[in-house]
């Protein structure tokens, strides 16, 4: 803690391995966490970078600060702040280097006109548009910053054209994927924190593509996934399912992660809830316990449905309703179990073959979670304890 702020703080990007001796996985990383950075110094001995190693153990309020619960943790601050995605790909000197020149590339690009950005921007990405009338000024390197920091998130574009200098003041625009929607800045542009938090919501959508590579990730924010699955071609279910999460679940960002999940990759989760391809969209909560399925589609565009469907997760509701399902799915089965055996003793009472089993209720209780198999795996990580320690 003694040397922590200045350390985070003397470096565009400072790269932190937390680690425990206990920790096999940790004491593999060790040695090529330190060639790396050795072999980094070597080749750009003038880049502005730090290599940090934190034992975890010894200084356990540094790792405690930053949510460390697993070992190794690397985790990446640009200019003094953490940024939200850590790094999670092969441990080997050559893929931690390459990371960290990545964190060093430009995050904004330029367009000199504006025929050259409609032919360079990508709409299906999360654009940030923006001009400046002064690039040294306090303004453009607020801008500059956040840029940085959410660079994996949005694509930041900054104009140098006659006419836009023309007009001689600031100017930040975030255009919508698809729809080329666009949403204007009327905030202090010296005002990091505002612009940063204004940045954040649009390139962090509240509605989020959960994917196979970012699924571990996710899974670590600790919160219910809502999964919307579907054909990923049907771009209008997407919009409708994304204006529905934002109208009735907008103060629940902190309570469940609203995802799109693509139907036909996640045939698994889909076949684990009774349903196939054939069924899209389907809708289900995974509370990392249990799934649960959101009983009617059909109603899923009225007013309040979905809402009270997350509203009962949290208040315990279908968690009660599970157990009272399967209660009487036990009952109805044992009755079932019952009426067979009453019927073969009349049958075999009047010289009659036995009959075919008698039906059997269909299953109506929740399933366990599927994605709570795909949070971090024991094989890559040491998990810490606490009450061990």
């Amino acid at each position: 803690m003694e040397n922590l702020d200045l350390t985070l703080k003397s470096a565009q990007v400072v790269f932190v391995a937390f680690c425990a001796d206990w920790c096999p996985f940790s004491r593999r990383l060790k040695p090529i966490w330190e060639e790396a950075a050795a072999k980094w110094h070597q080749d750009y001995p003038t880049s502005n970078v730090v290599w940090g190693l934190v034992d975890s153990v010894q200084q356990a309020n540094v790792a405690d600060k930053f949510f460390v619960n697993k070992y190794p943790t690397m985790k990446v601050f640009i200019n003094g702040e953490l940024i939200t995605k850590e790094y999670r790909s092969t441990r080997s000197v050559e893929a931690l280097t390459e990371f960290v020149k990545k964190q060093l590339e430009i995050s904004i690009n330029e367009f000199p006109t504006s025929e050259h950005l409609a032919a360079s921007i990508d709409r299906r990405k999360r654009n940030v548009i923006a001009y400046f009338a002064n690039r040294d000024s306090e303004e453009y390197q607020n801008f500059q910053k956040v840029a940085s920091l959410l660079r994996e998130d949005c694509a930041f574009w900054v104009g140098t054209n006659e006419a836009l200098k023309a007009m001689n003041k600031n100017m930040l625009v975030f255009r919508d994927p698809g729809t080329d929607d666009e949403q204007q800045f009327s905030g202090n542009f010296n005002d990091y924190d505002f612009m940063k938090q204004w940045l954040m919501d649009k390139c962090i959508p509240l509605v989020r593509e959960v994917t196979f590579e970012n699924v571990e990730e996710l899974t670590e924010e600790g919160l219910p996934f809502l999964l919307f699955f579907r054909d990923p071609n049907d771009k209008e279910g997407d919009k409708l399912y994304t204006e529905l999460v934002m109208r009735e679940l907008h103060d629940q960002k902190g309570a469940v992660n609203a995802l799109l999940a693509d139907g036909h990759k996640f045939a698994h989760p889909l076949r684990h809830l009774g349903k196939t391809e054939k069924d899209l969209p389907v809708l289900a909560i995974d509370s990392f316990q249990h799934m649960f399925l959101f009983p009617d589609m059909n109603e899923l565009h009225l007013p309040g449905k979905l809402r009270q469907f997350v509203l009962d997760l949290h208040s315990g509701k279908l968690h009660k309703e599970f157990h009272e399902t399967l209660d009487q799915r036990i009952a109805e089965l044992q009755k079932v179990a019952l009426e067979q055996v009453q019927q073969e003793h009349a049958g075999h009472a009047h010289g009659q073959p036995p009959k075919p089993p008698g039906h059997v209720p269909p299953e109506t209780t929740p399933k366990p979670s599927i994605f709570k198999e795909l949070r971090p795996s024991e094989t890559r990580y040491s998990f810490l304890q606490k009450t061990e320690l």
